[in-house]
C-alpha cells in the first residue's frame, strides 16, 4: 500500500531551532548519532538519565504558564466600563460623596472577583484535561552499565534525549525520535501536517541522506515526532529532543510574531464604552452650567452632577457581563463537554456566523471505512470484497503483525457486516503471507480453499494480492477470464484514478492458483495474476457531523471546511455529511490572490483543500476582515495559526498542547454538537448582557433627561444626590437578576453581538419615553401637591419621583427584558422576584423610618391613583413600541 506524499498543505512553519534539532537527528547513520548523544540500542544507565534530566529539563510542552489569582485580579479593571466607573468614584471621594464612591468600590470588587474567579475556575479545568491526557512511554534502561537492559514504563516528562523509547500500536510518540527499529512501521501525523493517511516509517540506511530535507523535517521517514501516533507495526527509537527542542513546541508562537487582534466582545464593549463616555463628560458640565446660569446656583450642585453622570453610567454592566458569562461558561462546564478559558470568548462564541473547521477527526472518524467494491466492468461486485478480506485476514496472521492497518481492519468490517457471501472469507486456511514493506505497495496471502484437509498435498492454493492498483495491475495477464492487453490495462488503471479523484482511497485486488507447495512463497510468484476488482475505502464521517452541521446552519452558522487533505477526499465528505462543496480551492490557487479577492473568494467558498498552516490563516483573516466573526476548530500543529487568527479558538481536549493552550475554548471531544451548544449557550448570555444594556440605558437616559429639564424648571433640585445613590443602588441589584433570564425561543437562532450603533438608536428613542414618563409625573405631582408648603413640597416631590422612577424601572425590566416578544412568555423567578422587591422599595420607602433622613415625606392618596394611571399608559406605550421595534440580533 502507497506511503502518501506530503502535499503542499504537509508542512508547519517551523522554528528555526526545532528545524536544526530535527535534522540533527535526521543527518548521519545510525551509530553516529547514538554515538553523539551517548547512548546505544540497550539504552541510558539510570544514573546519566537523571544527570541528563536535570540538564535538560522535563520532557514538557513549554507552553504558557496560568497566571495567579492576584496577578489575575490585578489585570482585571482594565475593562473601559471599570476604568469609567473608577474615575467616577475618584470623583465622587474628591467631592466628599463618600457614599456613592462606597458603592462605586464595592461594585468594582464583586466585578473583578467573578472575573476572576470564573477564568481561574477555567484554567484549573483545563489543567485538569491535560493531567487527563497525561501518558507514559515505554523506555529501555539498565541499572548500571554492566547489567542487562529492563524495559520499563516511564511518566513522559522523564524522558531524556539518548532513551530508547519502543513504539506500539496506538502510542502516542513522546519526543522526537530517530528509529532504531520497525516492522511494518505506520504513523498518523495528521497533527502536524493535515494528512489523514498514516505515513510508513522505516530505518535509515548506512548513509547521511534519504531523501530527507532540511527545510523540512516532516520528509525524513526514519524519524517520528511528538504528537504523532502509532497506527500499526512497532519500532523502537533514540531520544534526538524532548521539551522545547521537539519539532512539535517549535510550532509555538514566538515573541514579536503578528498580534492577536481585538476579539468582538473587546470591540463591542469599547464602542459602547466610549459612546457613554462622550455623554458622560457632556452631561455633568451641562447641568453645572444651567444650574449656574439659569438658577444661580454654585458649586453645591457639584456632587448633583457627580450623581447624575453615575446615573448615566450602567454601573452593574461589569457585573452582569461577568455574571452572564460566568454562568454560561459554568453550565457548560457541569457536564464536562466545554471549557471556557477566556469568558468574553463565550460572548464571541455567540457572535459567530463563520466557522471553520479542519476535516480529519472533526467532521471524520479518523478511520477508513469501505466505500465500494466493483469488479472489472464497473459494476458492484461482493466477491472482491471477499477476495480483499481474505488477504487482510492472512496478512494480519501470517505476518505476525500486531493489528492490522486501519485499511484491512476496514475491510475485514466490511466483510463481517456484508452478510453470508462476505462471510465466507474466514473458510480459507492461510498457508503464507506476504506482507506491504519499504519500497513495497502490495500484501499476498496464499490461502488453501475450504476442502478435506487428509487431501491438503493434492489441493492447490490461491494468491490473492491486495495493494496499489498500478502496482496490481502490472502483474496481471488477465480479467474477467479474458486476456488483459495494454488498452484493457490502460482502461482499469483510468478507472482508479477515476474514483481516488473522487476523494476514494483505492485498492486493487487479484487472485492466481498454482500447485500446493512446502517451499516459501516470495514476491517472484506474484505474476501471471487474475485480476478481480476493486476495493474503494473512504474516511468515516462521524456520527454526530451530518446532524450537527445541519444544526449549525439553521443557528446561522456557515461552516468552511480547511484541509490539508486531496480536494476530491473533502468534497466527497462533505457531500455525504449533506454539505454542498461547491468549487473546491486549493492553497496553491490562494497563493496568487491579494487580501481582498480571497475575501470575496471565501464568502462563496465552502471547501478550501491542500491548506498549509499560513493557508488556513489567510482564509481566517480575510473572512474577519470581510466582517464575519470568525470561529476556528483545529486540534493539529498545522491549524496554530488559523486558531490564532481566529476571533475564537477552539480545540478538543485531545489536541496536542500547542494548540490547547492557545484556545479560548477547549471540547472534550470533536463533536459538533457540544460546539453548537456552546454557541448557543453564548447567544443567551449575550442577549441578557444586551436586556440589561436596553434596559439600563433607556432609564438612565430618560431620567438624566428629565433631571435636567426639572432642573431648569423648578426652584429646586429634583432629586438629591443621597436619594439618586439609593435609587441607582436598588435598581443597580435588581438588575443582576437579569444574568439569570431566559432570552425568547428565537434567541438563539442568529449570531447575536453587542452592536453599539443599534444599541444606541434602542436607547434614543425609549430614553425620550422614559422622559414623557417623568415629565407626566411631574404634571401629577403638581396637581396633587400643589396645597402643601414649600419645605413639605420638596421633599413630597422628591418621595412621588423616587417611587416613580423605581415603578417605571420594574416596568421597564419586564417589557424591555428579552427578545421582541419577551413579555409573552413566562417570566424567570429571579426577576420576578427583583421587580416585585423594586415595586415594594419604591411603593414603601417613604412610608418608613428611612423616608425622613433621605428628605422624603408620605404622598398623599390622590397621587398614587394619578400615578396609577400614568403607570398603565407607559406600559401600553411601551408595549406598543417594543412591538414594533425590530427584534435586535444582540444588540
Amino acid at each position: 500500500m502507497r506511503t502518501p506524499v506530503p502535499g503542499p498543505g504537509a508542512f508547519v512553519a517551523w522554528a528555526p531551532e526545532a528545524r536544526t534539532a530535527a535534522v540533527r537527528g535526521a543527518d548521519g547513520t545510525t551509530l553516529e548519532v547514538l554515538r553523539a548523544l551517548g547512548s546505544g540500542p540497550r539504552g541510558l544507565v539510570e544514573e546519566e538519565a537523571e544527570e541528563r534530566l536535570a540538564r535538560h529539563g522535563e520532557n514538557t510542552f513549554p507552553g504558557r504558564r496560568p497566571d495567579s489569582w492576584p496577578r489575575r485580579f490585578a489585570r482585571s479593571p482594565r475593562d473601559p466600563f471599570t476604568v469609567v466607573l473608577l474615575v467616577l468614584g475618584l470623583v465622587s471621594a474628591a467631592v466628599a460623596a463618600w457614599g456613592t464612591a462606597c458603592v462605586i468600590a464595592v461594585l468594582v470588587l464583586v466585578s473583578c472577583v467573578l472575573r476572576t474567579t470564573g477564568e481561574h475556575r477555567a484554567d484549573r479545568s483545563a489543567a485538569a484535561l491535560r493531567d487527563l491526557l497525561a501518558t507514559t512511554a515505554t523506555v529501555r534502561r539498565r541499572a548500571t552499565a554492566t547489567a542487562p537492559p529492563l524495559t520499563r514504563e516511564l511518566p513522559v516528562d522523564q524522558l531524556v534525549p539518548g532513551d530508547v523509547v519502543l513504539l506500539a500500536p496506538g502510542d502516542v510518540v513522546p519526543a522526537d525520535l530517530r528509529l532504531l527499529r520497525t516492522t511494518a512501521l505506520t504513523v498518523h501525523e495528521a497533527t502536524l501536517t493535515g494528512e489523514s493517511a498514516p505515513v510508513e516509517k522505516s530505518v535509515a540506511a548506512d548513509g547521511p541522506g534519504d531523501g530527507g530535507s532540511p527545510a523540512l523535517p516532516l520528509g525524513h521517514p526514519h524519524l517520528c515526532f511528538q504528537g504523532s501516533s502509532v497506527v500499526s507495526g512497532s519500532g523502537s527509537g533514540v531520544v534526538v529532543a524532548t521539551g522545547a527542542d521537539t519539532v512539535l513546541s517549535g510550532a509555538l508562537p514566538r515573541a514579536g510574531g503578528r498580534p492577536r487582534p481585538p476579539s468582538p466582545f473587546d470591540r463591542s464593549v469599547n464602542g459602547i464604552a466610549w459612546t457613554l463616555i462622550r455623554f458622560t463628560l457632556l452631561t455633568a458640565p451641562l447641568v453645572l452650567i444651567a444650574s449656574a446660569l439659569l438658577r444661580g446656583r454654585g458649586l453645591e450642585t457639584l456632587p448633583f452632577a457627580v450623581a447624575v453622570a453615575v446615573g448615566l453610567t450602567p454601573e452593574m454592566l461589569p457585573v452582569v457581563v461577568t455574571a452572564a458569562l460566568a454562568r454560561g461558561a459554568a453550565l457548560l462546564a457541569r457536564g464536562g463537554e466545554v471549557i471556557v478559558r477566556r469568558l468574553p470568548a463565550l460572548h464571541d462564541l455567540g457572535a459567530v456566523d463563520v466557522l471553520c473547521v479542519d476535516k480529519t477527526g472533526t467532521l471524520t472518524e479518523d478511520r477508513p471505512v469501505l466505500a465500494l467494491c466493483e469488479g472489472p466492468d464497473g459494476r458492484a461486485d461482493p466477491e472482491v470484497l471477499r477476495w480483499a478480506a481474505v488477504n487482510a485476514l492472512w496478512t494480519l496472521h501470517l505476518s505476525e503483525l500486531p493489528v492490522p492497518d486501519a485499511l484491512d481492519e476496514a475491510i475485514l468490517d466490511a466483510a463481517e457486516e456484508s452478510g453470508p457471501d462476505g462471510g465466507r472469507f474466514e473458510e480459507f486456511e492461510g498457508i503464507d503471507a506476504l506482507p506491504c514493506g519499504p519500497g513495497r505497495r502490495l500484501s499476498t496471502a496464499v490461502v488453501r480453499p475450504p476442502g478435506d484437509p487428509r487431501f491438503a498435498l493434492a489441493t492447490r492454493h490461491t494468491l490473492v494480492v491486495k495493494g496499489a492498483p498500478e502496482d496490481v495491475l502490472d502483474r496481471c495477464a488477465r480479467a474477467a477470464g479474458t486476456e488483459l492487453d495494454a488498452a484493457g490495462r490502460e482502461r482499469l488503471a483510468r478507472r482508479a484514478g477515476e474514483l481516488a479523484a473522487e476523494g476514494l482511497r483505492v485498492l486493487a485486488v487479484a487472485r492466481a492458483t498454482c500447485p500446493a507447495r512446502s517451499r516459501p512463497y516470495t514476491p517472484a510468484d506474484e505474476r501471471d495474476l487474475d485480476f478481480v476488482g476493486f476495493v474503494a475505502l473512504s474516511d468515516a464521517p462521524a456520527p454526530t457531523a451530518a446532524e450537527a452541521l445541519a444544526v449549525l446552519a439553521r443557528h446561522g452558522v456557515d461552516v468552511k471546511v480547511l484541509t490539508g487533505d486531496h480536494p476530491g477526499t473533502a468534497a466527497r465528505v462533505c457531500r455525504e455529511l449533506g454539505l454542498a462543496p461547491g468549487e473546491v480551492v486549493t492553497g496553491e490557487r490562494t497563493d496568487a490572490l491579494d487580501d481582498a479577492e480571497l475575501a470575496r473568494l471565501a464568502a462563496r467558498t465552502t471547501v478550501f483543500a491542500r491548506c498549509a498552516p499560513e493557508h488556513k490563516a489567510r482564509v481566517v483573516r480575510a473572512l474577519r476582515a470581510a466582517g464575519h466573526t470568525t470561529g476556528f476548530l483545529g486540534d493539529g500543529v498545522n491549524d496554530l495559526a488559523a486558531t490564532v487568527a481566529a476571533d475564537v479558538g477552539i480545540c478538543p481536549r485531545d489536541g496536542v498542547d500547542v494548540v490547547r493552550e492557545t484556545a479560548d475554548v477547549v471540547l472534550a471531544s470533536k463533536d459538533l454538537t457540544a460546539l453548537d451548544r456552546a454557541i448557543v449557550a453564548g447567544r443567551r448570555s449575550t442577549g441578557n448582557i444586551a436586556a440589561y444594556l436596553r434596559i439600563a440605558l433607556s432609564s438612565n437616559v430618560g431620567n438624566v433627561i428629565a433631571m435636567l429639564v426639572a432642573g431648569l424648571l423648578l426652584p429646586f433640585l429634583p432629586m438629591l444626590p443621597a436619594q439618586v445613590l439609593v435609587q441607582n443602588l436598588c435598581f443597580d441589584a435588581a438588575q443582576l437578576a437579569l444574568a439569570f433570564d431566559r432570552p425568547g425561543p428565537g434567541a438563539h437562532l442568529r449570531p447575536a453581538l453587542l452592536r453599539p450603533r443599534a444599541l444606541l438608536r434602542f436607547v434614543t428613542g425609549f430614553g425620550l419615553l422614559n422622559a414623557v414618563a417623568d415629565l407626566a409625573t411631574f404634571g401629577v405631582l403638581a396637581l396633587a401637591l400643589r396645597s402643601m408648603g414649600e419645605a413639605e413640597g420638596q421633599s413630597a416631590f422628591h418621595a412621588g419621583w423616587f417611587t416613580e422612577n423605581l415603578l417605571t424601572q420594574a416596568l421597564v425590566m419586564l417589557l424591555l427584558r428579552s427578545g421582541r416578544h419577551a413579555a409573552e412568555g413566562r417570566v424567570p423567578g429571579p426577576i420576578r422576584l427583583a421587580t416585585a422587591a423594586l415595586a415594594v422599595v419604591g411603593l414603601l420607602l417613604p412610608l418608613s423610618p428611612l423616608g425622613p433622613p433621605l428628605s422624603m415625606t408620605p404622598l398623599p392618596p390622590l397621587y398614587y391613583g394619578l400615578l396609577a394611571l400614568v403607570l398603565v399608559v407607559y406600559g401600553l406605550l411601551l408595549a406598543a413600541a417594543r412591538a414594533r421595534q425590530p427584534s435586535p440580533s444582540g444588540v
